[in-house]
């Protein structure tokens, strides 16, 4: 059946206006500088400023910098500081403190179950009187900066179900991921990088792309995973032999390949296409630029630590982070793949740390230094917790302690968030959450609030439903919005 409204969209296109004045590459230009008002209706121009009427509210936040700790940072060796744990010490944990909570198949099969205390010391910090673990001396720093959230908790006691519901809202593969929603809302402000950029380190859990996949949404609004290397990229640097003019020229060619077979067939993932080609050349002048660190002071590395003057690194990405977040880029996002620790806890925690400490606190002070940290959001958290007991064998100086996803610890900077705050409480097991719980879904309704975005408003109609990243559910935490 004929779509006259679609017939007319395709009309107005950019790319359709521009194949009919003799298009090529370098003409591209033109499109930059017409009224951006004007082709807000366009599938490239709705990727570059966002769904009309969002933002719902003044943001807080233009910008989101996600330091996911995958594996699950145990949150009694970091910021939930619990003494009364010396006493239980080697107790069994009371079933009225585990409630007949399902264990993973690691620990299910033990015969018993006994509370280790934490071999790390503790003290507050700050104005704030923050707990921070010795194991963490850069960001016991900056606590005044930052706002804990110690009631987190989620559904899934796995890494890959509990990274896909952090990640997506949901736990099963399929769905957008955060980055791509707030994406697909808010468009970019920087038309030769991408929206939403990736970058991965450590050497621990599995992490799949669909991490920072679109699920149903179109794929333009996927995340670019960005490498460390002379191809940060792939697939923006031409062949061998091939120069910049000869690309625009077959780029040129292609496109209008592609805006035939559009009009045949109005899919629109050609469209999506067709923009990611546009992207990856103009790509090509923007990714060299970005990732050159010649220009940046000796100040800035000290800050950050030795390890970001080596590509690859966490601290590196953090560095890189920053220099996105500049440029414009709307959501950035890093995981560090590092926080696994059932055996030998004590020893690879200490590795964990030293990785992430000084870089993460180095982020939120660079941003501060910049002006950036106040419509720059950063959050630090993984996808679940820890467990107070023992998993295996317990000795003077090791232990180690399996998933908990009943309670663990998050902390945010910046962004519109209560700087030197600390919401929610747990036991005095750090088992079960004693004050303010906040699920997931609520966290990531809050980050959309900070954007100014109600969470119940972004959605998406797939399959006949009207999708969101909350699902049904979700409220925003008030208590940690400044």
């Amino acid at each position: 059946m004929d779509d006259p409204f679609g017939n007319y969209a395709r009309l107005l296109s950019r790319r359709a206006f521009l194949n009919r004045a003799g298009t090529s590459i370098g003409m591209m230009a033109l499109g930059q500088l017409l009224n951006q008002n004007a082709l807000a209706g366009t599938p490239d121009q709705q990727a570059a400023i966002g769904l009309p009427g969002l933002p719902h509210f003044p943001p807080k936040a233009k910008r989101i910098i996600y330091l996911f700790q995958g594996g699950g940072p145990s949150q009694m060796e970091t910021f939930d500081y619990k003494p009364l744990l010396e006493k239980y010490h080697g107790t069994d944990l009371p079933d009225s403190i585990r409630m007949g909570q399902r264990l993973t198949a690691m620990s299910a099969t033990q015969a018993s179950f006994p509370v280790v205390p934490s071999m790390f010391k503790f003290a507050q910090h700050g104005e704030s009187r923050a707990w921070v673990s010795e194991l963490l001396p850069n960001t016991a720093k900056v606590v005044d900066n930052l706002c804990f959230i110690k009631s987190m908790f989620t559904e899934q006691i796995n890494h890959d179900p509990a990274v896909t519901f952090a990640q997506t809202g949901f736990q099963l593969a399929g769905r957008p991921s955060l980055g791509s929603w707030v994406s697909y809302g808010l468009g970019s402000e920087n038309q030769n990088l991408p929206g939403f950029v990736v970058m991965v380190t450590g050497g621990g859990q599995a992490l799949s792309d669909r991490m920072w996949g679109t699920g149903f949404l179109p794929s333009r609004y996927q995340g670019v995973k960005l490498r460390a290397g002379a191809d940060p990229v792939l697939y923006i640097s031409n062949p061998e032999g091939f120069d910049r003019t000869q690309r625009a020229q077959f780029l040129s060619s292609l496109e209008k390949m592609d805006q035939i077979a559009h009009d045949e067939s109005n899919n629109p993932e050609i469209l999506t296409r067709i923009a990611q080609y546009e992207m990856a050349f103009r790509m090509q002048a923007s990714v060299p630029e970005l990732t050159d660190l010649s220009k940046e002071p000796a100040h800035t590395f000290e800050l950050y630590g030795e390890d970001a003057r080596k590509p690859g690194t966490f601290a590196a990405n953090c560095l890189m982070a920053r220099r996105l977040a500049e440029r414009g880029v709307r959501f950035i996002q890093l995981y560090h793949r590092q926080w696994d620790h059932h055996a030998g806890l004590p020893g690879a925690i200490r590795t964990a740390t030293r990785e992430t400490d000084q870089a993460s606190a180095g982020l939120v002070q660079d941003l501060k230094e910049r002006g950036l940290l106040d419509d720059t959001l950063v959050v630090w958290g993984g996808e679940f917790g820890r467990t107070v007991y023992c998993q295996g064998k317990m000795t003077a100086t090791n232990y180690g302690r399996d998933h908990h996803p009943r309670c663990y610890t998050i902390w945010m900077a910046g962004g519109g968030v209560k700087a030197g705050y600390t919401l929610g409480e747990t036991d005095d097991y750090s088992y079960n959450i004693a004050k303010d719980l906040v699920h997931v879904h609520d966290l990531n309704a809050t980050i959309l609030r900070l954007l100014g975005i109600d969470h119940t408003r972004l959605t998406y109609k797939y399959q006949g439903r009207h999708f969101r990243l909350t699902d049904v559910h979700g409220e925003v935490v008030k208590q940690v919005i400044a």
